[in-house]
């Protein structure tokens, strides 16, 4: 099927496999089983958001860890069989479950360069105004290859805080599962071989696109942000793209391939000595004459994964260019994932600012 399985385990019996599935859409996840001869595929739990699980020693009973898009991970236990199922953590405080979130809708957008669908999270108002259009902010989650949306807690549980407040402040908001992802198969996942920051653009042009269209967007008064993978991509919008973005935040960013992690990225653009091209195709600081609109680039000095002279290489350039409306902030302290709350609040706050100056 259409589908992806993980963490198989053979049960007690020595016939029924049990791993996680993906088969209703591809951010819904369960504990699965089929006989090890084939068969019918049978859907366990309905929990949604299945992180992981194991079987009890015995092989009648299974311990579930699960979450959802505000509930982060805890444990469950049922039969084998499906029932009885019994929570047994909830780690929320009473303050917390009683904040009223925003809740994201899970939405499908048709891609218009034959990729097919493009999952992703929208955050908006519960009513849109009638006759209003909105500033629109497009987030891009790390990684490259990670799954962002699904009925689990996300990864990047800060960034939903933050989306919920741009809500409150009249943003609309779209995260998108890009071509890379994980969850949607092979062919989605290696679309992007030599070639990095392309057919993910194309995505955010389309999710873009369908926020006007369906969900009253301003596509005039559109921003862009993300970390990691996210910032190269924000990088690549705002380059590639001029005009489109009118701002764009790059955290932690990418902007020579050729500098990053060998195992990473030489499973993608193979190597800078026998294939330079796809490099050059894949690496920011190729397309950085193109910035013409406002740019905040953050990094922490002593990020260990992507290291901090990829946001100097591309200050340099830029300085080079005589390219203006764009700023670097450094964290002395921090690495690839901030620790220290002041820095993370210097950061979100210099990223609101930016939108409130450009897209209202």
């Amino acid at each position: 099927g259409d589908w992806e399985v993980s963490q198989p385990v053979l049960g007690g019996d020595g016939r029924t496999f049990y791993f996680v599935c993906n088969r209703e859409w591809p951010g819904d996840f369960e504990v699965c089983s089929v006989d090890r001869d084939g068969g019918a595929v049978r859907e366990i739990t309905g929990l949604d958001g299945v992180e992981n699980f194991a079987l009890s020693p015995d092989g009648s009973e299974l311990l579930v860890r699960h979450s959802d898009s505000y509930l982060p991970p805890q444990l469950a236990a049922l039969t084998v069989g499906g029932e009885g199922l019994t929570g047994l953590t909830d780690t929320r405080t009473p303050e917390f479950k009683a904040r009223s979130w925003v809740q994201p809708e899970y939405v499908q957008v048709p891609s218009s360069h034959g990729a097919g669908t493009i999952w992703g999270k929208y955050y908006g108002p519960q009513t849109l105004e009638p006759g209003r259009e909105y500033p629109i902010v497009l987030f891009v989650h790390g990684a490259g290859y990670l799954q962002n949306v699904s009925d689990r807690y996300p990864n990047y549980f800060r960034e939903q805080m933050f989306h919920n407040l741009l809500v409150q402040d009249g943003y609309i908001v779209l995260d998108l599962d890009y071509r890379a992802s994980e969850g949607y198969g092979r062919d989605w996942r290696t679309d992007i071989y030599r070639q990095m920051g392309h057919p993910e653009l194309e995505d955010y042009l389309d999710g873009l696109a369908w926020l006007g269209e369906h969900k009253q967007g301003d596509v005039d008064r559109a921003g862009i942000y993300g970390g990691s993978y996210g910032g190269f991509m924000a990088f690549m919008a705002l380059f590639r793209e001029p005009g489109t973005f009118k701002a764009g935040a790059a955290l932690r960013p990418v902007t020579d391939w050729s500098q990053y992690n060998h195992e990473y990225t030489s499973n993608i653009l193979n190597t800078p000595e026998l294939d330079p091209e796809a490099y050059a195709k894949s690496s920011p600081l190729e397309y950085a004459d193109g910035l013409e609109d406002h740019l905040l680039i953050a990094h922490g000095m002593i990020d260990n994964n992507v290291f901090y002279k990829d946001s100097v290489m591309l200050a340099q350039k830029l300085i080079e260019l005589r390219k203006d409306d764009w700023e670097l902030a450094s964290y002395p302290m921090e690495r690839h994932g901030f620790v220290h709350p002041d820095s993370w609040y210097d950061e979100y706050r210099r990223i609101y600012e930016l939108f409130e100056k450009t897209l209202k």
